[in-house]
């Protein structure tokens, strides 16, 4: 994949955070924080799924294992750095499995398997 591929799975991975940013943000602005963290749990694979499902029409599309796991590493390290690091100025987030760990498991799997189920739609579209 050259830099062109990698800046849209990039953009794809942003999007997803910021989804999660926002539903974050907003949660917290109309209700409280355990109400929010519920939202964002509920949220985060719903937003991974149907962004996965936008990035795998492309045809240059990671594998599902490599997106996954580019998509996580992605938000994991946006999260460190921007949330914990220059917000919070702490890292007490991912001491949270509800608020941190959770999701960070939901959109990895529903990365990969919304990869894997539109790469076996492929597969048999191709071969019919």
């Amino acid at each position: 994949m050259g830099p062109r591929g990698l800046l849209a799975l990039s953009l794809h991975a942003f999007a997803v955070w910021a989804l999660c940013a926002a539903t974050m943000w907003v949660g917290m602005s109309v209700t409280s924080l355990p109400n929010a963290l519920l939202a964002h749990l509920l949220g985060a694979p719903v937003f991974a799924t149907a962004v996965a499902l936008v990035y795998f029409r492309r045809r240059d599309a990671w594998t599902p294992l490599a997106t996954a796991a580019f998509v996580l590493s992605f938000i994991v390290l946006v999260d460190l750095v921007f949330v914990a690091g220059a917000i919070n100025r702490s890292l007490d987030m991912f001491r949270s499995v509800l608020g941190t760990w959770l999701p960070f498991a939901l959109i990895f799997g529903a990365t990969y398997g919304t990869g894997a189920a539109v790469s076996r739609a492929r597969t048999r579209a191709g071969a019919s």
